[in-house]
């Protein structure tokens, strides 16, 4: 099944011929899925299995994104073939209707004109002028005809893919979460102190307040990281996303935020983009679920607005490791499938929070992350 959706995946992309992101995505996505499949076959433990998951779902997630773009350039591609033909066609069928009615008229009618002999041969020269540009129009009508009609097979076929797609990664986050369940824990660098999480939690109102809290708990994991510096300018985002509001850009309330704000799909897969130890898993405030990472002494990096999280604090996790998923519901196929038949752009309704903090300070994140704002 695997190697079949790459298959598809790779060499029947519907891309149109200036589509040329939606096209590298698209491979690139089969690539990570062929990786992930040996991967997978390959595992010998349940965190194998995890790391090849999470590879599967990430893989899942660009494909399908790459190819529910390809479904929307075919629909606005084939509504502007659309209009055109509709504005073309009653002035051709004027101009056929006078094709036909030359066409029809006896011969010796045809030779006469109100001016004589002259006015004649001018008719017939105009007659024979008009006739080649009108062929070729017609022709090209046809061709357009041609074309939609190829469309709608290119987009029927594209659409059984993106079914097929959905339901595999559907699949692939079950597995992935069945996957994480059964890992054992991973490798500590330090046990969490339940009573001083529980009194910084209890005192804190804010998140500022609680990430300040905990920059002063005295755990570090600066000797078995690599330094953090060498990232800035080109992390990935640790979910598939774009950016919505940047650090301190005030929203429509006016609130001014000291992070980035990225516009995901639902039940999206939220990775690490650093290798980093969990200084802190769970639920804060009115922020639903928020995972603190330490990617290096003296840094924090905090992720808000996950449904699901994954890992225990002091767990030390590798770039790329799955740390949650984000909230809502996956929306029905019929309206991904309509959207995408309609030339829709791709839904994003959840969002994700980032906060990149130095000391007791938060820093702008955009110096470190490769953005992409819509």
């Amino acid at each position: 099944m695997m190697r079949a959706l790459i298959l598809l995946l790779l060499l029947n992309s519907p891309v149109l011929a200036a589509d040329i992101d939606a096209r590298l995505t698209t491979k690139r996505a089969a690539q990570m899925l062929d990786r992930a499949a040996l991967a997978l076959s390959d595992a010998q433990t349940a965190t194998d299995r995890v790391a090849a998951l999470t590879e599967t779902v990430k893989a899942y997630e660009e494909g399908l994104l790459a190819l529910r773009e390809d479904l929307r350039q075919i629909a606005v591609h084939e509504r502007a073939l659309r209009v055109t033909l509709d504005q073309k066609s009653e002035e051709i069928a004027r101009l056929l209707g006078v094709l036909q009615t030359i066409q029809t008229a006896p011969a010796p009618v045809l030779l006469l004109h109100p001016q004589g002999p002259e006015g004649t041969v001018r008719s017939a020269m105009m007659i024979s002028a008009v006739t080649p540009g009108l062929q070729a129009e017609v022709d090209r009508l046809k061709t357009d005809l041609n074309e939609v009609q190829l469309l709608r097979l290119i987009q029927e076929d594209a659409v059984a893919r993106l079914t097929t797609g959905l339901d595999g990664a559907q699949t692939a986050r079950i597995d992935l979460n069945r996957a994480i369940a059964e890992r054992r824990t991973l490798p500590k660098r330090f046990e969490a102190d339940e009573i001083a999480m529980t009194i910084l939690l209890e005192s804190s109102d804010t998140l500022d307040g609680f990430a300040d809290g905990l920059s002063q708990f005295d755990k570090s994991a600066s000797d078995v990281i690599i330094a953090f510096e060498t990232a800035k300018g080109g992390l990935d985002l640790p979910v598939q996303g774009r950016l919505l509001r940047g650090f301190r850009e005030s929203d429509a309330a006016g609130v001014r935020r000291p992070g980035l704000l990225i516009a995901t799909e639902a039940r999206a897969l939220v990775t690490t983009p650093w290798p980093a130890t969990i200084r802190y898993a769970g639920p804060l405030l009115d922020h639903g679920n928020v995972m603190i990472l330490e990617p290096e002494q003296g840094y924090l990096l905090v992720i808000a607005g996950l449904n699901d999280v994954y890992g225990e604090v002091g767990e030390i996790l590798d770039q790329g490791a799955p740390i949650g998923l984000m909230g809502g519901t996956e929306q029905s196929r019929d309206l991904l499938l309509t959207a995408a038949r309609e030339g829709s752009s791709v839904t994003r309704n959840e969002t994700l929070y980032i906060e990149l903090r130095q000391g007791d300070a938060p820093v702008d994140p955009t110096a470190w992350f490769k953005l992409t704002k819509e």
